[in-house]
């Protein structure tokens, strides 16, 4: 990495990208100029000219949003626009590149300047931009300007968990303004590659990979040079002219013996080839990526879900991707390892990242760990054209971001009916779900998409049920059948709508537990309550146990991973310290515990289902 002189080790100091990683970058992480601007009077005032003539009285720790400790500031309060402003020197060794500026995230509508000159305007709160500053550019010190809005009251805005009112309180959060993903410069040359869409087939043990090319000219004498290496060793390599700025190419991975069934991914057995791009033009190279791919595949046969083409059990959990400290920004890439490593100690195989587009970093030790992810965008909570308009764009976004990541397994758009509460009988909402699955299908159909995670589905490539009953013997009722698990209404909700109906699909209990157990300095909020460890790992047990022996059940999720500011319902505190041992935990949801669980408590009192105007 790059390092700007006088200028310490930034926070969050590794490469934001790492499925599209170059060895020369620029971070610009750290100690900006802050300030607030309620009166939102700082365009008309020309905030962004060079000359620093206005005020930013704060300083904030860039990717940390103000709202956050590790910001340095820690206001949680409405202040919807924010403005930034730090200088950067290019390095010598630049020169005569062209110079892009990135940002992994700024929540929610932004505006960037470089030396007083608009270089980017971007819209949604979850997904990467990038802008080609070069001609903005000037010798010695360099002026860049932010100006982020945010719509804290706005409903019909792709949110997730950020609270519209001031306080969080129940299943709603502290909200994120402004930077919140890294932010970082790399050089390149006028020919560069943009992107590349790898999509692994293990049918026939081959790859194909679209690439796309930037500065591309008719003229020019272009070619690609691909290695394919699985551990130390070449396992393939490939040479091929580029003569337009998209290109489909199909590469073999070798004989199958060798390259075939014991180096696919999955969970249990993370494997991962590596994969360089080099961009050669007149004999020179002029770009080198570094990326890696997994061979594995997705799909529904015969009614089940498979994995590599084997059914496939998915024990998920919900992962909110919340820190005490800084939000939707995790204060480390060791904390988001971590995250994934206590997930499989509890002996989860998968997460739903729940109402949050992740942090790439996290996806990447999905992937070099082993474990699945089923992807989910922040929603809206009410519907509009507006939100139509905003949300499909964000998608589509989120899509071309993620799409290389081998531990995505399924897609989904829409949750609990967020953004079309109305799904039910309003036939626009029933229209825009479709449309959502539809346009994800048309973006990757190597994936399962839910048209609307919980229940109120129409066409659906998985069958996703939220149910918080808490006894034993009512779970094992509901779901000992596929007609008491589809004919079931968790929450009051029926599990179709729109004339539709069960169709084979696999079904899978996508929300449940949530079992509300005080072991922190948190005041809490839960589905059902726990008064002890031991009674936390009764209740467990009766909620897992149902799901495990189902007939029909083909996989779960359990809500939660961590406690999240009130809400306790976590297996573990805010701080990721376990409510009871891991091993237990891992016992329960793999059904392997041998250990007996007493005295066993009356829950006949305790049993309610999740208020559906509160439920997730």
């Amino acid at each position: 990495m790059t390092t700007e002189t006088n200028h310490t080790q930034p926070p969050r100091p590794e490469y934001p990208r790492p499925q599209f990683m170059r060895k020369a970058w620029l971070s610009l992480n750290g100690e900006w100029e802050f300030g607030f601007d309620d009166g939102d009077v700082g365009e008309q005032e020309r905030w962004y000219e060079a000359d620093g003539s206005a005020s930013f009285p704060r300083k904030i720790n860039v990717p940390f949003a103000f709202q956050s400790k590790l910001s340095g500031i820690g206001d949680p309060s409405f202040h919807d626009v924010v403005w930034y402003r730090r200088s950067f020197h290019i390095p010598d060794n630049w020169k005569g590149k062209t110079i892009l500026l990135h940002f992994g995230a700024v929540d929610y509508l932004a505006k960037v300047w470089v030396n007083g000159q608009l270089a980017a305007v971007h819209e949604g709160g979850h997904t990467p931009f990038q802008a080609d500053i070069t001609r903005f550019l000037v010798e010695g010190s360099n002026t860049l300007v932010v100006r982020a809005e945010d719509f804290s009251r706005d409903v019909t805005l792709p949110r997730g968990k950020q609270y519209w009112l001031e306080k969080s309180a129940s299943i709603f959060y502290t909200r994120t303004t402004g930077i919140w993903q890294s932010v970082w410069l790399e050089p390149l040359s006028a020919v560069h590659l943009r992107k590349t869409v790898v999509t692994p087939d293990i049918d026939r043990n081959e790859i194909r990979i679209r690439t796309f090319v930037e500065g591309l000219k008719a003229a020019d004498d272009i070619k690609l040079q691909v290695t394919v290496a699985y551990g130390n060793e070449v396992v393939a390599e490939d040479q091929y002219s580029i003569r337009s700025g998209e290109q489909l190419r199909t590469i073999g991975l070798g004989d199958f013996t060798d390259h075939g069934l014991g180096r696919l991914w999955s969970p249990e057995h993370p494997n991962l080839y590596d994969l360089e791009l080099r961009l050669v033009c007149g004999g020179e190279v002029v770009d080198e990526v570094a990326s890696y791919f997994g061979m594995r595949k997705v799909s529904i046969e015969d009614g089940k879900l498979c994995l590599n083409n084997r059914p496939y059990y998915q024990r998920l959990v919900l992962d909110q991707g919340y820190f005490p400290e800084g939000i939707l920004t995790a204060p480390s890439d060791d904390a988001l390892r971590r995250d994934v490593e206590l997930t499989k100690e509890m002996g989860f195989n998968g997460v739903r990242k729940h109402q949050k587009t992740e942090d790439p970093r996290f996806l990447y030790w999905c992937d070099r760990l082993g474990l699945l992810v089923w992807s989910e965008a922040a929603n809206a909570y009410d519907y509009s054209e507006e939100y139509v308009r905003r949300f499909t764009k964000e998608w589509q976004e989120i899509i071309e971001r993620d799409y290389n990541h081998p531990c995505i397994v399924t897609w989904v758009p829409l949750n609990e009916s967020w953004g079309i509460p109305n799904v039910r009988m309003d036939s626009r909402q029933q229209q825009h779900g479709l449309a959502m699955y539809h346009l994800t299908k048309s973006l990757d159909d190597t994936r399962p998409v839910v048209y609307n995670d919980g229940w109120e589905h129409m066409t659906t490539d998985l069958v996703t049920i939220h149910d918080y009953e808490s006894r034993q013997e009512v779970l094992e009722k509901r779901y000992k059948s596929v007609q008491s698990a589809v004919e079931a209404m968790p929450a009051n909700r029926s599990i179709f709508v729109g004339g539709a109906s069960y169709q084979g699909q696999p079904i899978l209990v996508s929300e449940f537990g949530g079992i509300a157990f005080k072991k922190s300095e948190w005041e809490g909020w839960g589905y059902s309550g726990a008064d002890s460890e031991e009674d936390f790992l009764i209740r467990l047990k009766a909620v897992v146990d149902p799901m495990l022996t189902s007939p029909v059940v083909q996989g779960y999720c359990y809500t939660q991973l961590t406690d999240v500011e009130q809400e306790i319902n976590g297996l573990l505190t805010y701080d990721r310290r376990p409510k009871a041992p891991l091993a237990k935990i891992r016992g329960i949801m793999t059904g392997t515990l041998t250990e007996p669980l007493s005295p066993e408590p009356d829950m006949r009192t305790e049993s309610q289902q999740a208020d559906p105007e509160m439920a997730r």
